[in-house]
């Protein structure tokens, strides 16, 4: 089943995963403000009501991921 998700749970996904490549390459040492910006990344996606109305939460979760996956790895062989 494909979900249709709102663009913006869909951008956080994708600004997820980008922040967390971002975070694995930074010295140690720079790192908090990422994980500060993964844990409201975080919240803002697992709080959307958009998780209210679906009945198949871990599939859509993971097709979620799976599409933000993706979408990120077309940015990143495009940059």
């Amino acid at each position: 089943m494909a979900h249709v998700f709102p663009e913006g749970l869909l951008q956080a996904q994708i600004d997820w995963y980008a922040t967390y490549g971002r975070m694995a390459e930074a010295p140690a040492e720079q790192t908090a403000p990422l994980r500060r910006r993964l844990l409201r990344l975080s919240t803002r996606i697992t709080r959307d009501p958009y998780w209210t109305q679906v009945t198949d939460g871990p599939v859509a979760r993971m097709e979620l991921k799976e599409r933000a996956w993706g979408a990120a790895d077309t940015h990143r062989r495009a940059s």
